[in-house]
C-alpha cells in the first residue's frame, strides 16, 4: 500500500487549491449580496466582476461574454438553448459527448445526428462535412478534450466547416481549460462551457462563454442576474474562488506540460503488463492516462488500487452491481474492453511520484489477477 495517499481523479474533481479554499472562506467571512448597493453588497458585486475578468481570460474573451452557472452541465444545457433559439433546426453531437449534452439534445425534441469518432476517439472531419450537408440550420456539439480518454478534438477545422453553412459550434472546454491553452476565437466556438472543479476550484460553479455575435438565452428565469441570463442570487464564494482557479491554472499552464512526460513513463509500465491505451494514436491531455484490458471489470480495478491507497476512476459508471461499457471506449470499436477502462488523472499537487506509484501498484495487481485466473483455469480443466 501506498505511505501516502495517490490522487490521480483530476478530471472528476479537482482538488481545491489552497488559494481558492482562502479566497471562498473571506467571502463567506464577509457575507453580502450582489445585488445589494450598500458596502458589503458592492464588495461582492466587485468580487464577482473580478472573477468574470479571470476566467475570460482563461479562455481569451471578453469579459462580458461570460455567463455564471452551477457547472458545465447547466451552462451546456444553455448553450444548446442559446443555439435553438437562434434558429437551429436540428443537432450534430460527437459520439464521445458528455451525457449531459446528449441529453439535451435528445430533450430539445429536435432531430440529432451522432457524429462518428475514428478508432483513436477523434471526430471524423469528413462526415461532419457531409451531416451539415443536410437540410437546415445545425448546431454542432463538440468537446475539446474527452473526459475519459483526453483525446483532443481539431475544434478549429471543425469550426470552419460549421461556419461555412451558418451554423452554430458549441464546444464544452470543460476537461481542457487549465490544462492546455484554450483560446475561444482561434477556436472558432460560438458558445463554450467551462467549470471550476476541474480548475481547482469549488463544485457548484461553471460559465458558459459566447463567442463574438452570439446572445445567449436564460434557461433559469428570476431577478435579473447576470444581466437577465441567469437567474437566482449569485454563489459569490463560489465564482470567487472560480476566478482564483481560473486565474491560477493561467499561469501554470506550462507546468501541467510536465505530466505528460511523467503519464507518459507510467503508460510504458502498464503496457508493459498488459494495458491498452485509449486514444494513444491522438493528441492527448498531458494528465490523462486511458486505459483498459479485457479480463478485469473496471470497478474491480478501481477497488483494487483504493486498498492500494491509489485514487482514480472507472472508465464507465456502475449500476446496480454490474459494469456499464464506455461510450468512449464504445465508440473507437473496441467492444472487448468497454467493461475494463481506468483512468488515471492528474493536476496542481500531483508529482512524478504518483505516476510512478499508480503505475506500479497496477501492474502488481493486475499480474495477481491473471495469475488467479489461470489457477481457476487449470482446476476447471
Amino acid at each position: 500500500m501506498s505511505a501516502t495517499p495517490v490522487y490521480l481523479d483530476y478530471n472528476a474533481t479537482a482538488l481545491v487549491r489552497p488559494e481558492v479554499l482562502a479566497a471562498v472562506t473571506a467571502v463567506l467571512t464577509d457575507g453580502g449580496n450582489a445585488s445589494a448597493i450598500h458596502a458589503l453588497g458592492r464588495k461582492a458585486r466587485a468580487r464577482i466582476e473580478t472573477a468574470r475578468a479571470q476566467v475570460a481570460a482563461l479562455v481569451g474573451a471578453d469579459s462580458q461574454a461570460v455567463i455564471f452557472s452551477s457547472g458545465g452541465t447547466e451552462s451546456n444545457g444553455q448553450g444548446l438553448a442559446s443555439a435553438i433559439a437562434a434558429g437551429c433546426e436540428r443537432l450534430i453531437v460527437g459520439a464521445t459527448e458528455h451525457p449531459c449534452i446528449l441529453e439535451a439534445a435528445v430533450a430539445s425534441g429536435l432531430p440529432v445526428k451522432m457524429l462518428p469518432v475514428d478508432a483513436n476517439g477523434v471526430i471524423l472531419p469528413g462526415k461532419l462535412s457531409e451531416l451539415l450537408r443536410a437540410p437546415g440550420k445545425a448546431a454542432v456539439a463538440i468537446h475539446h478534450a474527452n473526459n475519459e480518454s483526453g483525446v483532443i478534438q481539431p475544434i478549429a477545422a471543425a469550426a470552419r466547416l460549421v461556419r461555412e453553412v451558418g451554423g452554430w459550434l458549441h464546444v464544452d472546454a470543460v476537461q481542457s481549460a487549465g490544462k492546455i491553452a484554450v483560446d475561444m476565437r482561434a477556436l472558432g466556438a460560438d458558445s463554450l462551457t467551462l467549470s471550476a472543479h476541474k480548475l481547482g476550484g469549488p463544485q457548484g460553479v461553471g460559465a458558459l462563454v459566447m463567442g463574438e455575435g452570439r446572445a445567449a438565452v436564460a434557461v433559469i428565469h428570476g431577478a435579473g442576474q447576470e444581466r437577465g441570463l441567469r437567474g437566482g442570487t449569485e454563489n459569490v464564494a463560489g465564482i470567487t474562488g472560480f476566478g482564483v482557479a481560473a486565474e491560477l491554472s493561467f499561469q501554470a499552464l506550462a507546468q501541467v506540460e510536465a505530466h505528460r512526460g511523467w503519464r507518459d513513463a507510467a503508460q510504458m509500465i502498464v503496457t508493459a503488463h498488459g494495458a491498452t491505451v485509449i486514444g494513444l494514436g491522438a493528441d492527448r491531455l498531458p494528465n490523462t492516462l486511458f486505459m483498459a484490458v479485457a479480463d478485469w471489470d473496471s470497478p474491480q480495478q478501481v477497488i483494487t488500487l483504493d486498498l492500494a491507497g491509489i485514487m482514480v476512476s472507472a472508465g464507465s459508471a456502475c449500476s446496480s452491481g454490474k459494469t456499464k461499457p464506455s461510450r468512449a471506449i464504445l465508440a473507437t470499436g473496441r467492444a472487448d474492453l468497454a467493461t475494463g477502462g481506468v483512468r488515471a488523472s492528474g493536476g496542481w499537487a500531483t508529482t512524478e511520484a504518483d505516476w510512478t506509484a499508480f503505475a506500479l501498484a497496477w501492474s502488481t495487481a493486475y499480474d495477481r489477477q491473471r495469475e488467479r485466473a489461470a489457477d481457476r483455469n487449470r482446476k476447471v480443466a
